[in-house]
Parts: structure tokens; C-alpha cells; sequence
């Protein structure tokens, strides 16, 4: 399955035109902060609408590590995720002694702070009129640096990264710390008993968590090359879950699939506003009545049959 998918990403600038991979590239961007909503969802059995938040924190490091101190875009990627992570783990200490409704809502204000913060810091963000002008990502090392413009160099380049953080999200999962996550998201008092410190293991997958968010906020950055606060605001949060809770949390596939489906499709049908969110809204009713899992179980069913008609 997921090197089928990989065949066909790798193979779409050669027939798709540059609207499509368009949207495709904004998938990859918003793969990474899912991939981290998906450590809380799926792993760990806890919901957070904070991720907006951590993608426009992780946004405004990039531009501004990229406009300021002429980092490269490598270092402005790292610097993002780190820095997001360093933010959040502090801000998780108290939100995770909440309680489950209360821990929602305290993530929400995370969003709602965050936003207040890049409106109002107008010496560091220029409030409302945003970030203008950021790098676009430069590799290679020496005299002959290559400069990313075109809309297929930004596919691939943010293609592999796609791929790299999806093969270390999966080392994570499948290591004896991803088993404790499921053990915690299964029975917290029986994974206390086994001596799993389940408190520690919440903050750390919190932070980790934001870090994803963070890099996904400097592929952004270095994509649009403009930052606002609007990249704080709610719909990026939402996003995110339905591409989650779509796909189907606590599948990585699933999670692929859904930033395919529910990011590239919204993105794609924006050359049609008028049935954009009608189409977009029937496609989440469609889904939420005949597919509450998400969209996991249906590509499970595909592989089996698949397999069937092989043997």
C-alpha cells in the first residue's frame, strides 16, 4: 500500500498540471502536523485542537530564523520543530493535569492565545500585516547552491521530507516507547501498574507532538513565503483533525491517505467556490455516516480484496 502510493506520488508532476501538485504539496505540508495530532489521537487516546496553534508558532520561527539571521532552509526547518517543541513542553505541564473536557478546551485556547500574540507583538510579527518576503528553500552547500522555484522542485523537495518524518513517525510507533503510548491509550491504570510513568509519557508525546506541527508551520512558511496571523486561526486546527479522524486515527496510512483526500480535494476544488464547501461538507457527512472509523477500514477492505484476487 504505501509503496503504491509512493510509486504514484512520485510519478504525478508528469500528469498532473501545476494546480494539482499545488494541492498535493499543501497535503505534504499539513501530513506533518497531523502525523503529530495523530501521536495524541491514535497513541495516546487524548484530543487536542492545539495543533493550529504549533503550526503558526512553527511558521513564524522559519520566516523569521529565514528574514533576520539568513539561516538556511535546513536549519530553519529543524529550528521550527525544536523551538515549537521547547514552547509546548512547558505549556503541556499544567494542560495535561487537566481533566479530558478540560484539556480540550485549554488546547483551544492555545490557538486563541497564539493568534492574540501574532496580531499584537507588532515589533516581532508586524501584527496583521504579516511576513513578507521569506527565502525560498536553498540546497547544497558550497559555490553553487540550488535555489527551489518551481512548483515540481517544491513537490519533490517536500516529498522526501514527507516520506523521511513519515519513516521516523513509524520507527517511533512500532518502538518499545510507541507500545507504552497504546498500552496508556488502552488502560492508563494497568500501564501505571506495569510501571509505565503514563504523566511523563503524556507530556513527552505532547511535545513531540508540537514539534511535527512546528515543521509542518516551516514548509509552509517557505512555501507561501508570507507568514500572518491567519495561520493561527481555527480552521488550519480543524483541518488537521478531519484529516485524523478521517483518515483514521492510529493508522499511518490512514493519516496519509486523509491529508490526500480531505486537504488535496479542498485545495482542488477551490478553481470551483461556489460547491467548494458544499462538496467539501457532503464528503464529511458521507463520512461520518458510513465511515465513523475513517477512511482505514475501507483501504483495509481494498488490500484484502486486492490480495484475494491475486491468490
Amino acid at each position: 500500500m504505501g509503496m503504491a502510493i509512493l510509486v504514484a506520488l512520485l510519478g504525478a508532476p508528469f500528469v498532473l498540471d501545476n494546480y494539482y501538485l499545488h494541492a498535493l504539496i499543501i497535503s505534504m505540508i499539513f501530513l506533518l502536523p497531523a502525523h503529530g495530532l495523530n501521536l495524541i489521537v491514535g497513541y495516546m487516546g487524548m484530543l487536542s485542537l492545539a495543533q493550529g496553534a504549533f503550526f503558526g508558532i512553527g511558521s513564524y520561527v522559519s520566516a523569521l530564523a529565514a528574514m533576520h539571521f539568513g539561516t538556511p532552509f535546513y536549519v530553519n526547518f529543524v529550528l521550527a520543530g525544536v523551538v515549537t517543541g521547547l514552547i509546548a513542553l512547558p505549556l503541556g505541564i499544567p494542560a495535561l493535569r487537566l481533566r479530558t473536557y478540560s484539556f480540550v478546551m485549554c488546547t483551544l485556547g492555545l490557538v486563541v492565545i497564539g493568534e492574540a500574540v501574532a496580531k499584537n507583538w507588532v515589533g516581532l510579527t508586524r501584527g496583521d500585516m504579516g511576513l513578507s518576503g521569506v527565502p525560498q528553500p536553498v540546497l547544497g552547500f558550497g559555490a553553487h547552491p540550488f535555489t527551489v522555484t518551481t512548483i515540481t522542485g517544491y513537490y519533490y523537495l517536500y516529498l522526501a521530507i514527507a516520506v523521511l518524518m513519515t519513516g521516523l513517525f513509524y520507527a517511533l510507533v512500532v518502538s518499545p516507547a510507541g507500545r507504552s503510548m497504546i498500552a496508556i491509550r488502552d488502560n492508563e491504570i494497568q500501564a501505571e501498574a506495569l510501571g509505565i510513568p503514563t504523566w511523563s509519557y503524556k507530556l513527552v508525546v505532547f511535545t513531540i507532538s508540537a514539534a511535527f506541527a512546528g515543521f509542518g508551520g516551516s514548509l509552509y512558511a517557505h512555501y507561501l513565503t508570507t507568514v500572518s496571523p491567519l495561520t493561527f486561526q481555527m480552521f488550519y486546527s480543524t483541518t488537521i483533525l478531519i484529516i485524523v479522524l478521517g483518515g483514521g486515527a492510529g493508522s499511518i496510512r490512514g493519516v496519509v491517505v486523509g491529508s490526500i483526500v480531505f486537504v488535496a480535494i479542498s485545495e482542488a476544488l477551490r478553481i470551483s467556490p461556489e460547491y467548494r464547501m458544499v462538496m467539501y461538507g457532503l464528503v464529511l457527512l458521507l463520512l461520518v455516516f458510513w465511515l465513523p472509523s475513517g477512511l482505514t477500514p475501507l483501504i483495509d477492505r481494498g488490500l484484502a480484496m486486492l490480495s484475494g484476487s491475486r491468490k
